[in-house]
């Protein structure tokens, strides 16, 4: 073997070498934060959707699997009214969710799907016009929650992503289960 072809060979190991080594870095973890906001919709008859915000955060273990949590709450918004009391509620959900992103070649668009666990906490205030008092109690439900959607990288560093979540049903006291499912438009930077 001539010095030629052993430099050719040492020159084409190396180009491999480091086109694997630049592969590992594109592919080590990629930590992400965001904020949304959405809509909060139980299935109840005659109650109204709540607005939701939120703050979330994530790792990118690959291009496509990852880890992700999330705090979700609303305001005040009202359940129930008539001339002798009002009832009002507001929510809180905490998750910790597996993600799996697929990105559509040639375009910056994602379909991302998640499942994991959740806490869904309701919170009712009853009030009682004529005396001005008030009740107040708490429904909470930890279950398995998840949610598709669709999301764009704006940049290699920022995308939106908008999703269908649902959260885990609530037990209430009148043996009535509280389906919960919502819709959240969120934006997130890479680190």
């Amino acid at each position: 073997m001539n010095t030629l072809q052993k430099a050719l060979i040492a020159l084409s190991a190396g180009s491999l070498l480091s086109v694997s080594a630049q592969a590992a870095v594109n592919y080590a973890g990629q930590p992400y934060v965001g904020v949304k906001v959405g809509q909060y919709s139980p299935d109840l008859d005659d109650v109204d959707d709540a607005t939701s915000y939120g703050i979330y955060g994530g790792y990118k273990m690959t291009n496509n699997f990852g880890i992700e949590a999330e705090f979700l709450g609303t305001g005040d918004e009202d359940s129930y009214e008539d001339v002798i009391s009002k009832e009002e509620y507001s929510a809180k959900t905490y998750g910790l969710y597996g993600t799996y992103d697929y990105v559509f070649p040639t375009t910056n668009l994602y379909a991302k799907g998640r499942l994991g666990i959740a806490k869904n906490e309701v919170e009712v205030k009853d009030t009682f016009k004529l005396t001005g008092a008030t009740e107040e109690f708490k429904l909470s439900e930890t279950g398995v929650a998840g949610g598709l959607g669709l999301g764009y990288n704006i940049t290699p560093m920022a995308s939106v992503e908008a999703m269908y979540n649902i959260y885990p049903t609530i037990d209430a006291d009148d043996n009535d289960d509280i389906d919960v499912s919502g819709i959240t438009l969120g934006a997130h930077i890479k680190f």
